[in-house]
């Protein structure tokens, strides 16, 4: 519904600098969502000292994870913004990847320490105390959580960041293992002193499965793996260009959150050099329009017949803005 009456734009040409205004945005999310959940994270953590609740301490350390995801990300965005040099001629954008990778340990590291918590608190029971309060922080927990997920993902999808979403999903399963906190306090105010620990262990496994997902969306990534409907609307875009009579090859590949492409054309062989080349351009032009997020482009052109002579176009194309190559 949001997305049938808010006003938007589909059309690149209408982001000015996109791939500095995606970084900021992404630099802002980490920010804003370090210190929601910073905060979060604090005020459960005076519960947990008052009360000594196993369940509200696995989700306390949950959170404290994972908003120190939010510093390994913000240096990779900050190392992506660096220009290429000679030695990393495509840039620092893989190092969003690499952080990646520290958020699924720091996600595989809350949930070792929570598990071994709760199996403790099974094996030598404890009293739990200021159960209302308790169910509070869990509440608090949930609220903060999913606020920070809401963002984390949306800013993530709108920049191309697998790593932001897969720290948004991860605050988004905090926040339902906070719910969980809820029910043990209502378990220990029944007089079930089991119930804490019991909740400290499903919280245990709830990270488990956030960090199956975490590391899928991370593997993808790092394998150059890309969505095959943004393949077929880029070979549908250079199908469509004027003088184009055959997509051979179209290679998509992710830099950080940023779309990279290759693509080989087949041109009528009796083309001159100039025209092939225009060709070129034209299909570049197209592609960086029909594709969100694609910020280069790489177009090589090859006659379809060999005796009418063999002509070879490579065009490289960075977008600087609305319009400007």
């Amino acid at each position: 519904m949001r997305h049938a009456v808010v006003p938007h734009s589909h059309d690149s040409r209408a982001t000015i600098d996109p791939a500095l205004e995606s970084s900021r945005d992404g630099l802002r999310a980490l920010w804003i969502s370090l210190v929601g959940l910073g905060v979060t994270a604090v005020a459960q953590a005076v519960i947990v000292v008052l009360s000594g609740s196993v369940a509200l301490l696995g989700d306390t350390l949950h959170n404290v994870a994972d908003a120190l995801t939010a510093v390994p990300l913000g240096i990779a965005f900050l190392l992506g913004r660096r220009a290429a040099t000679r030695a990393y001629t495509y840039g620092y954008g893989r190092a969003e990847d690499l952080a990646g990778i520290v958020i699924v340990v720091v996600i595989a590291a809350s949930a070792v320490a929570a598990g071994w918590t709760a199996i403790t608190r099974l094996l030598e029971p404890a009293e739990i105390t200021h159960v209302p309060w308790v169910a509070a922080a869990g509440i608090v927990g949930f609220a903060g959580n999913e606020l920070v997920a809401r963002y984390r993902i949306r800013v993530g999808r709108r920049i191309g960041s697998a790593a932001l979403v897969a720290d948004g999903l991860h605050a988004r399963t905090d926040g339902y293992t906070s719910l969980a906190v809820v029910a043990a306090a209502g378990g220990v105010a029944f007089g079930w002193r089991w119930a804490d620990p019991v909740v400290g262990l499903v919280i245990a496994v709830a990270i488990v499965f956030v960090l199956k997902d975490a590391t899928r969306e991370v593997y993808r990534r790092l394998m150059d793996a890309v969505d095959p409907a943004i393949v077929d609307k880029a070979e549908a875009a250079l199908r469509a260009v004027d003088g184009v009579r055959d997509v051979a090859t179209v290679r998509l590949r992710w830099i950080g959150h940023r779309l990279h492409a290759e693509a080989d054309l087949v041109v009528d062989a009796r083309l001159s050099l100039v025209d092939a080349h225009a060709i070129a351009a034209d299909a570049e032009h197209q592609l960086t329009r029909a594709v969100p997020r694609l910020t280069t482009a790489t177009v090589h052109t090859d006659p379809d017949s060999h005796p009418g002579g063999h002509h070879h176009v490579n065009l490289s194309h960075q977008r600087r803005g609305p319009g400007g190559t």
